[in-house]
């Protein structure tokens, strides 16, 4: 079965889940013996331990997606005018500014998109449907996201194919382009959705928010938890030297990072936890920029940022030597979200993880065993887990040992594209 990806890059400036979901989803299926093809559009995707030279083209890239939006005239460019706003260099230097966009221009592009053949962008559908009909010739289409829904009216007119959609936090996103936006956006999507095959949720807990956004029957939301190649996750031969906490994900206000170290300066202050340390990657986008200084500069003023390292590289080996070093990982979510592959790798390490009792969280701790759940957004509460599984050894150790044994038995990437190739042959 030939099997299309299309993925929104990143990149590279962040841990982007989405994207590495995407990539573990594409090498999963071609373990299966399929012909699954990672199609980007927007940015550059991340590419971890399968090079960087990626042959398939960058669709919608993100400059001309801009530009279209903005300026008529684009919209009626050659596409020897387009491809030169479609180099992959061009586009890692746009990535870099990622984020700075106003809210009336991503509620805009945002609209437009989901209006696919009748948005601005519709010379770049085009390219796309004209490349998958002659040089891709899929049996199935899988939309990274919802916010890609307006993609699948003309793939399915003119190929036939059968387009998939997984759903993955796009509610926060859309939430956030401001009420007239957002009420729009969300109407568009209701009727965009109803035009694709099947809907799949990577968690319960994100499967009953969309089911319920969106006004969707049980039936039409299935769930196939993401899952991580179980393969290369081998724990660290001993712990580390100090007592380490570590945080990976985009360093950003909505993942909590300053939560986490207000936490870590509290702890520091008793004598029994002087020693411990925190490790923190996972990229940042250019808006990030002033917000991660101030929890720097919070961490400076209190006396403890000599304890705090920032990992720049979060990719690949860099990953896995971060989460050896870990005694327990957290990324305290001020709202909750829809999977957290993060979970799932610390796990996978042996790590446990504490986590707030909010999004999907509850889910998979509950599932592994492999954490405790603290109140969100609670600093006293987060301080006082931390140092219930910091102050003891043995509940460290078996909360990573169950969590590490469920994420091999039952979050194997190889499972969940099983479970998506069963979803995919069943369509018509």
């Amino acid at each position: 079965m030939r099997i299309i990806q299309i993925t929104p890059g990143s990149g590279d400036n962040f841990y982007c889940e989405n994207c590495l979901r995407d990539n573990l989803i594409v090498r999963a299926l071609r373990r299966l013996g399929h012909d699954a093809i990672l199609v980007p559009l927007y940015l550059p995707p991340q590419l971890e331990d399968t090079g960087k030279d990626n042959p398939t083209p960058i669709f919608f890239g993100g400059i001309n997606v801009y530009l279209q939006q903005k300026l008529g005239l684009f919209c009626k460019t050659p596409r020897w005018v387009d491809k030169l706003f479609d180099s992959r260099g061009l586009l890692r230097m746009a990535a870099k500014k990622a984020g700075m966009t106003n809210a009336k221009d991503l509620g805009e592009t945002t609209i437009s998109m989901l209006r696919g053949e009748e948005g601005r962008q519709v010379k770049e559908l085009d390219r796309l449907v004209d490349w998958l009909g002659s040089e891709a010739k899929p049996d199935v289409v899988c939309l990274s996201n919802a916010l890609l829904a307006g993609l699948a009216r003309r793939i399915k007119a003119r190929l036939g194919a059968p387009v998939v959609c997984l759903l993955q936090d796009e509610d926060g996103f859309l939430d956030g382009l401001g009420e007239a936006y957002s009420l729009e956006a969300w109407r568009i999507l209701r009727e965009r959705l109803a035009e694709v095959d099947a809907l799949i949720a990577v968690s319960e807990y994100y499967a009953q928010v969309m089911r319920k956004r969106l006004n969707l029957s049980v039936e039409r939301v299935q769930v196939v938890h993401g899952g991580v190649e179980v393969e290369r996750y081998e724990p660290a031969e001993a712990p580390p030297e100090a007592p380490t906490i570590g945080f990976l994900s985009r360093m950003c206000e909505e993942k909590g990072l300053d939560i986490l170290a207000e936490a870590f300066i509290e702890l520091k202050q008793e004598e029994k936890y002087r020693n411990i340390r925190l490790h923190i990657a996972g990229g940042q986008l250019a808006n990030d920029v002033d917000y991660i200084q101030t929890v720097k500069n919070r961490l400076s003023a209190a006396g403890v940022i000599g304890d705090v390292q920032f990992q720049e590289s979060f990719e690949g080996e860099d990953r896995i030597r971060f989460l050896k070093g870990l005694s327990v990982m957290s990324v305290p979510e001020r709202e909750g979200e829809a999977f957290g592959l993060y979970l799932l790798e610390a796990m996978a390490m042996g790590v446990p993880v504490v986590q707030p009792r909010n999004g999907v969280s509850v889910e998979l701790i509950e599932a592994t065993g492999g954490g405790i759940l603290y109140e969100p957004n609670d600093v006293e509460s987060l301080a006082a887990a931390l140092k219930d599984i910091l102050g003891d050894a043995e509940k460290r150790s078996e909360s990573g040992r169950r969590g590490r044994e469920s994420v091999l038995e039952n979050f194997d990437m190889m499972t969940s594209a099983k479970k998506l190739t069963t979803i995919y042959e069943s369509l018509p």
